[in-house]
C-alpha cells in the first residue's frame, strides 16, 4: 500500500506528536509491501507562520525527529512540499476548479480556526484543497490521520471523484483515511490535549535540566505526601504508563495507592523513564541537528525520487485540459 503523511513545520515535534503520530507511522512504514511518503508541509505552515528562518529551523527539527526514530529514507520517500511546489500548487488550482464553495465553507477545521485566530487568511480556507493535491499527486492510498482530519480526507475523495467522473476515467486514486480509534489523547502538563498552541507540551529533545523543568510543571492535586493517591486521575501517571513496561506500571500504581509517595517522586520517575526510553532518539536528534547537511542530503535525494511520480500525475490531468 502507498501511505502518505504530511507534518507541518510549525515547531519541533513534542511528546504528543511522537507517541501519537511519528512512532505509529514509522511502524506502519516497516510493514512488508508498504511504501511511505513522508513530507514536511512547509507550504501549509505559511497559514500560521510567515518567518522564513523559523520555517527553515522547524523543517530541520521535524526532519531530524523522523530520522531519529528510524524512518527509512532509502525504502520510502522523504521530501519537502515546497521543493515540489510547482506540482502541488498547479494541481491545487485544477482541484480548486472542481471544489464547491460550500464544501470549504462547511469545513469543521476552518470554522474552528476562524473563531479562534486573528489571522484568518485565504490559505486557511483553501487548506483542504492543497491537502487534497498533496495526496492525489502521489496516488496515495492510505492516509493516517487523527479523528479531526477525517472530514478533510472525505473532501479529498469527493474532489478527486468529481474529476474522475467528469472525464469518465480514473485520473486520481481515491484515498482512504486510516484512523486508529484506540489511540488515546496524549495529555499535556495541564491535562488538556498536548499542543503547541496551548503551550502545554513536553519537548523530549531538551537538555536534561530543561526537560526536568517541563515535567515538574505537570499539574497535580493537593493530596498530602503520606496519603494514598488515585493514579488514574493523575497526569504524571497517565504519561508514565504510555512508555513504561507492565511491571513498571504495576509498581508505580502500587506506590500511588500505598501512600507515602509524593507527586515529586512520580515526576522524577517519569523523567528517568523518558531519558531511558528516548535515549537513542535524543542522541540521534542532536547528531542530525548538529549536521544539517546530512538532513539536507536525505531530503534532496527524496525530492529527486518523488519528482517523476508528481510529473506523471500532472501529465495525466493536463492531457484532459489539452494544455
Amino acid at each position: 500500500m502507498r501511505i502518505l503523511t504530511g507534518i507541518q513545520a510549525s515547531g519541533k515535534p513534542h511528546l504528543g506528536n511522537i507517541l501519537g503520530a511519528i512512532i505509529p507511522a514509522i511502524e506502519l512504514s516497516k510493514q512488508p509491501g508498504n511504501d511511505s511518503f513522508l513530507f514536511i508541509a512547509d507550504l501549509h505552515t505559511l497559514t500560521s507562520l510567515k518567518e522564513g528562518e523559523s520555517i527553515r529551523n522547524n523543517t530541520l527539527s521535524v526532519a531530524a525527529a523522523w530520522l531519529a526514530f528510524g524512518f527509512d529514507t532509502e525504502k520510502n520517500y522523504f521530501y519537502r512540499q515546497s521543493k515540489l511546489a510547482p506540482y502541488h500548487t498547479e494541481l491545487m488550482w485544477y482541484l480548486n476548479c472542481f471544489t464547491p464553495f460550500p464544501m470549504l465553507a462547511n469545513a469543521h477545521s476552518f470554522k474552528d480556526k476562524a473563531e479562534k485566530l486573528s489571522d484568518v487568511n485565504a490559505g486557511l480556507f483553501t487548506y483542504p484543497v492543497l491537502q487534497a493535491a498533496d495526496i492525489v499527486l502521489y496516488d496515495a492510498q492510505i492516509i493516517p490521520v487523527g479523528k479531526d482530519q477525517r472530514q478533510h480526507i472525505e473532501m479529498t475523495r469527493d474532489i478527486a471523484n468529481s474529476v474522475n467522473k467528469k472525464y469518465n476515467k480514473d485520473i486520481f486514486v481515491l484515498p482512504d483515511a486510516k484512523i486508529n480509534e484506540e489511540v488515546m489523547t496524549i495529555p499535556g502538563v495541564d491535562g488538556a490535549k498536548m499542543s503547541k498552541s496551548l503551550n502545554n507540551y513536553i519537548d523530549i529533545f531538551l537538555p536534561e535540566s530543561e526537560l526536568l523543568k517541563q515535567i515538574k510543571k505537570i499539574v497535580t492535586d493537593t493530596t498530602a505526601l503520606e496519603n494514598p493517591k488515585d493514579p488514574d486521575q493523575d497526569i504524571t501517571f497517565k504519561l508514565y504508563q504510555l512508555m513504561a513496561s507492565k511491571s513498571e506500571i504495576a509498581e508505580m500504581r502500587a506506590n500511588y495507592l500505598a501512600g507515602g509517595y509524593g507527586y515529586g517522586h512520580a515526576k522524577q520517575a517519569l523523567f528517568n523513564l523518558m531519558l531511558n526510553y528516548f535515549k537513542e532518539a535524543r542522541e540521534k536528534f542532536d547528531f542530525y541537528m548538529s549536521h544539517p547537511e546530512l538532513i539536507e542530503e536525505k531530503l534532496q535525494i527524496g525530492e529527486k525520487k518523488v519528482k517523476p511520480i508528481a510529473e506523471a500525475t500532472i501529465a495525466r490531468i493536463r492531457a484532459e485540459f489539452k494544455f
